[in-house]
This record gives C-alpha cells, structure tokens and sequence, in this order.
C-alpha cells in the first residue's frame, strides 16, 4: 500500500491530467462555433496528450536524479498512447454520443511523441533540469 501513496504523491499532477482526460472523453460537449474550425478537435487532442506527457515526464524528472531512458518511454510515451487508445474504443462501444476516431487516436499519440522527444532532448542536453534533490526516489 506504502508504494501505491508514493505513486500518487509523486504523480499526483499526471493523475488529475488523467481524470480530466477521461471526463472530456466521455462527457457530451454542447455545440459552439470552435466546431466549425476544421480539425480544431485534433489540435485539442495533441494539445491534451503533449500536456499530459509533459507532465508525467516533469514529475518523473523531478523526482529521480537520473533518467532511465527506457523506463520513461513505457511511461511517459507507450503507456499515455495506450490509454488513448482505449479511451478512443470506450467512445466507440460504451457510448452513443461519442465516436472513437483513428484520426484521434493519431493526434494524441503525436501530441504524446512530441512531448516525449522535447523531454528526452531537454534531458540529454542537460542534466536533470527538473530534479529537486528533496525527492529522491
């Protein structure tokens, strides 16, 4: 139970970016004129999916002095595109006000690479920017 808390201590940015993702993924939007922009909502889902990777990978920077490369993209990159992708299937067959979308899920995963690729440059051209020496873990 002790690493569940230390979890939710150490994410617990990345896991309201969670709840408000799955609300506005299930949740039906009233109509206003932002959906007459063409592909606006794409732009939203990358604008979604690139915070939420920055997030987790802030919070996983700030918290370990050192980067494991391999760790972060299982779950700064892999697993938020997963998650998307399952929300994208719950619109599609556990609502019917809400569609899930290819074009969707592919906005989010480029929303979650990009904010992936700027994080692992950030981290390789410098050390640790984000590390607060009081958290090590």
């Amino acid at each position: 139970m002790q690493i569940v808390w230390r979890y939710i201590r150490t994410y617990k940015f990345s896991l309201l970016v969670v709840a408000i993702i799955i609300y506005l993924s299930f949740f039906t939007p009233p109509p206003t004129s932002l959906g007459e922009i063409t592909n606006f909502d794409k732009f939203v889902h990358f604008s979604m999916y690139f915070c939420f990777c920055s997030v987790i990978w802030v919070e996983y920077l700030r918290s370990h002095s050192e980067c494991r490369t391999g760790r972060m993209i299982v779950g700064g990159l892999l697993l938020p595109i997963l998650f998307s992708g399952m929300l994208e299937l719950g619109q599609a067959y556990l609502t019917t006000t809400r569609a899930g979308e290819w074009w969707d899920f592919a906005s989010n995963s480029a929303g979650a690479l990009l904010s992936a690729l700027l994080c692992l440059l950030i981290v390789k051209t410098r050390s640790n920017p984000f590390h607060s020496p009081r958290k090590e873990g």
